[in-house]
């Protein structure tokens, strides 16, 4: 015989409110029913292990089956199943209350679609996709007779005897006429797919298991090789490279996660792809947007986390207040500086040979948190132009005995193209000075963050100054020039280059160094590096015109002659000579270019 009821609540149709307000998100019916099922699945398990089901458990899993024809999508599973009785209580009652209680709260809010699950939502989140709900059911008890539950999205339903040949529950979607899409087999492959493939139960589609119950983040690192993690790392990302290396994450106090993240092979740039990192709870995915879970600079990251404590449908607002959220903030970041820490301590020449690789995850994290900086400051390696690496300790120790300037300040140089700023590594060798490559987009942020932190250091970059005036020694050097011909020698200089972006100054430098060297001012090319990587307010120093400084080298043959030649041949060997300047630095093309290869003619036909 039927049983008909009213559920009892304030609002009298829910059903078109729920579909409202959920209706951004309608495709996770699919999750919600899926993880039901996966539920009762375990919880048959649970009992039959502490000897409370003494029947056979059987091959445990979910089924999902579109008929396109009778417009239907079926959930099954030969789980736990349920009785009359607890589908009144557990349907009706307290699912439909935390229905009633999401619509009275949330109805007026914007975000109301992110809270689906905090209130018992699960099950009636069919009603955004179906006009009529079916359960059949039955349950593990044996005296109990298995139950047809209808209800066609009014408050009123039907309930009666029905018959299922085994153990477990179908939930029956007769899907809805603006819901046809999910009458489409490939759009229900695609929905379990994404929320599906981990999940602990199997879980089959048109006769086929669609997931991996036991994905390696569920099993100890004792039991796994590194062609496990590799393999897993395919699963994930198909067409991607292997990865350098993983953490695999186990913590159970004070948060249970689990996890595994992956440092992928990246180039010698920012590439936030973000989205890379899937959120997990108890195997069932939740998000990839896990900027709230994961620190900012280890979005770079590839792999998974799984947590029970974050529950299936978070909002923004609640990951970025909740306190567990903060505290698996704080551990990942702590994992991976350890991480790191031990291969650079076991496996130092393993650890060099991927740094060009993961010197950006290092770099980017002392930038932005300065517990990662602490740890990371052992272990972060800088290179110089012969190819050696050094801690940042190991270099200040390297380069201590030569490079201090008069004020007893330590300067580390660096280049950020070596090919282009050649000739000034050069000249610094020739000094006996090293030389770092610092060539990244990041760099210009490092540098800036490294003279904040190391005290009485200082960075330059090889062609901001003349070699001498890198690093000032107290020592005076001597021009051969009188302070008259010095400034004779300026006036034929400003006159030739004719340019009043070009600083002329005239300086005592080696007879072994260039004529006329080029430099850009340290302050007016970290301004513009910054400019160029994001560096906030400094956005309107690229749009201003570069500012040189063309040292003239007093003591040069070269400048010597250009004061004793005729009136006429003075400005053109002070063209030439600058003009040189320029075209070791590819500063000079053009017309400009055109005109100095015509002069090198003319003047090697004088010769």
């Amino acid at each position: 015989m039927a049983e008909k009821g009213n559920i009892s609540i304030h609002t009298e149709n829910i059903f078109p409110i729920i579909k409202k307000f959920l209706y951004s998100d309608h495709e996770i019916f699919l999750r919600e029913l899926v993880s039901n099922a996966v539920d009762a699945s375990q919880k048959i398990k649970r009992l039959s292990a502490i000897g409370e089901y003494k029947g056979e458990l059987g091959d445990l899993k979910v089924k999902v089956a579109v008929d396109k024809e009778a417009r239907t999508i079926m959930v099954s599973d030969n789980g736990i199943g349920m009785t009359a009785d607890e589908i009144k209580k557990y349907i009706n009652q307290i699912a439909f209350s935390g229905a009633t209680e999401f619509v009275e709260k949330y109805k007026d809010k914007p975000d109301a679609n992110q809270i689906i699950g905090h209130f018992g939502l699960g099950f009636y989140s069919s009603f955004m996709v179906a006009d009529t709900v079916e359960i059949i059911s039955q349950s593990y008890q044996d005296d109990a007779p298995a139950a047809h539950w209808t209800c066609d999205g009014s408050t009123e339903f039907t309930i009666t005897e029905a018959e299922r040949a085994e153990r477990g529950t179908d939930i029956i979607l007769n899907i809805a006429a603006d819901s046809e899409e999910f009458l489409d087999e490939a759009r229900i492959q695609t929905i379990l797919n994404k929320y599906c493939k981990f999940l602990p139960v199997p879980v089959e589609f048109k006769g086929e298991v669609i997931n991996n119950p036991t994905p390696i983040w569920t099993k100890s690192p004792a039991e796994l090789t590194d062609e496990d993690y590799k393999n897993f790392y395919k699963e994930l990302y198909p067409f991607s490279e292997d990865p350098l290396f993983w953490i695999h994450l186990n913590v159970d106090y004070p948060f249970n996660l689990t996890g595994i993240l992956y440092f992928p092979k990246l180039k010698n740039e920012f590439e936030f792809q973000k989205n890379k990192i899937q959120l997990y709870s108890r195997q069932v995915f939740i998000t990839d947007e896990v900027k709230d879970v994961v620190p900012e600079f280890l979005m770079l990251l590839h792999g998974v986390i799984d947590s029970p404590d974050i529950p299936l449908n978070v909002s923004r607002s609640f990951l970025q207040a909740d306190s567990n959220v903060k505290k698996i903030n704080t551990y990942i970041t702590k994992k991976v500086a350890d991480k790191l820490a031990e291969i650079f301590k076991k496996e130092r020449e393993n650890f060099q040979d991927k740094w060009n690789d993961i010197n950006i995850f290092v770099k980017y994290g002392m930038l932005s948190d300065d517990k990662f900086y602490e740890k990371a400051k052992d272990f972060a390696l800088v290179q110089n132009t012969e190819g050696k690496y050094f801690t940042i300790d190991e270099y200040k120790e390297y380069i201590q005995a030569n490079q201090k300037d008069k004020s007893d300040n330590l300067v580390i140089l660096y280049t950020s193209d070596e090919e282009k700023q050649h000739a000034f590594v050069e000249s610094a060798k020739d000094r006996s000075y090293d030389v770092l490559k610092l060539d990244t987009m990041i760099d210009s942020h490092f540098i800036g963050m490294l003279e904040q932190k190391l005290e009485k250091v200082t960075l330059k970059r090889v062609d901001a100054e003349t070699v001498d005036k890198l690093i000032e020694k107290d020592e005076t050097k001597e021009s051969v020039l009188s302070e008259d011909e010095k400034t004779q020698l300026k006036e034929i200089y400003e006159k030739a280059i004719n340019n009043t972006n070009m600083h002329v100054s005239i300086e005592p430098l080696s007879p072994q160094d260039q004529p006329v060297i080029i430099t850009l001012p340290e302050f007016m090319r970290r301004m513009k590096d910054m400019s160029r990587t994001g560096g906030g307010g400094m956005l309107f120093m690229g749009n201003m015109p570069d500012t040189y400084n063309v040292s003239v080298n007093a003591n040069h043959p070269i400048n010597q002659r250009v004061l004793k030649a005729g009136d006429e041949s003075k400005e053109k060997i002070a063209k030439q000579a600058f003009d040189l300047a320029l075209l070791s630095q590819n500063m000079l093309t053009g017309p400009a270019l055109t005109a100095f290869v015509k002069r090198s003619v003319e003047l090697i036909e004088k010769e």
